[in-house]
Formats: C-alpha cells, sequence, structure tokens
C-alpha cells in the first residue's frame, strides 16, 4: 500500500500509522518538521528501511534505530531523535549524538540497558519524558547548560548512576527524574530551582 503525504504538511502525530503492516511505501515531503513517537512502527515501510540502513532518518529526523548493534554514530544532518526512536534497543553499547540535534524525544532510549555513557550536546535543549529511563548501565551524564527543565522519569531505574551534573540553568526537575537511581550518592541542585516534584529522587 502506497501512501501520499501531501505538500504543506509539518506533522506527523504519535503513532500516526502504528501497526499499519500492509504500509509498504510513505511519500513524506520536506515540509514534514516533526515525526511524533512511533508514528510509522509495525509498517513494512519502517522494516524495509531498516534493511537499508538500522538509523532511519527523513527530512533530518531520526526515526528510529532500534535494531542498531554496538556503537553508534548518529550522523551530524539529524536535528531531532524521535520519541521511542531506540526504545528497548538492548544490543545499543553506545551511542554519540551530534551538535546538530536539539531535542530528544519520549523515551527516546528508554530500556537501553548496555549504554554504559552519554554525552548530550549544548545543542540540546529539550529531553523528554523517560528518555533514558532504564538505561541502567550508565554510570555518569553531564546535562548541558542549554537544557532548563529535566523531565518526568528521565533517568529513572539508571541504576549504575553514581553521578549527575545539573547545571545552573535548570529550574524544575520532574517526577521521578531520578527514581530508583539507588547508586546516586550526591546531587548539586542548583540555587535557580524553582520547581522539584514527587518522587523525583525516591
Amino acid at each position: 500500500i502506497l501512501h501520499n503525504i501531501p505538500e504543506g504538511v509539518t506533522t506527523i502525530d504519535n503513532r500516526a500509522f502504528y501497526g499499519c503492516s500492509k504500509l509498504s511505501e510513505v511519500n513524506i515531503p520536506e515540509s514534514v518538521t516533526r515525526i511524533g513517537e512511533q508514528a510509522l512502527y509495525g509498517t513494512s515501510w519502517l522494516t524495509n528501511k531498516q534493511a537499508e540502513n538500522p538509523l532511519v532518518i527523513v527530512n533530518n529526523i531520526l526515526v528510529d534505530g532500534t535494531t542498531c548493534t554496538g556503537d553508534v554514530t548518529i550522523p551530524d544532518s539529524v536535528t531531532s531523535i524521535a520519541g521511542y526512536a531506540f526504545n528497548n534497543c538492548t544490543e545499543l553499547t553506545n551511542v554519540t549524538i551530534p551538535d546538530s540535534v536539539t531535542s530528544i524525544g519520549n523515551s527516546a532510549f528508554n530500556g537501553c540497558r548496555n549504554i554504559t555513557s552519554v554525552t548530550i550536546p549544548d545543542s540540546v535543549t529539550s529531553i523528554g519524558n523517560s528518555a533514558f529511563s532504564g538505561c541502567r548501565n550508565i554510570t555518569n551524564v553531564v546535562i548541558p547548560e542549554s537544557v532548563t527543565e529535566i523531565s518526568y522519569g528521565t533517568f529513572q531505574t539508571c541504576s549504575a548512576l553514581t553521578e549527575i551534573v545539573i547545571p545552573n540553568t535548570v529550574t524544575s526537575i520532574g517526577e521521578r527524574a531520578f527514581s530508583s537511581c539507588n547508586k546516586l550518592s550526591e546531587v548539586n541542585i542548583p540555587e535557580g530551582i524553582i520547581d522539584i516534584n514527587d518522587g523525583t529522587f525516591m
């Protein structure tokens, strides 16, 4: 099945074509600047793209990397990592995020339990809910000064995390952001923090 998305469309929303297994071809115009989480999950189109390259990129949006293995370098052309892009990618051991990336979507690296470290570049201004939740082998994370909010469950169950650097630019830390980070022994809270939500360090 072929689906043509008309020119002028700017967003393909969350799970827009989720589970459309017979959808084998999608023409996505250059006007599309946002592709929501799991928008094309379960389609033949995605399976075919994964066979060509485990990093599925559309209009500079990294849509999917769930079949990646080992160490992965995201190309410099990528400006955003879609929600669930690497969700439960247990074969991923390390990922290099380029300075071109400005946003990391919800659950982008959720359950990537074999990642040992992650460097979030200064270009990133937005990190979604549960973005690194369940990355239980990450030991340290540096959050750049470009980030102003740590969202719900961002690093939840990162059970090997021993060190986290929170910049002074951060004003809000969401619920369960560091919940079940059992080895996190010391956290410096910036003076500018105005909101720490329920269960942040529970």
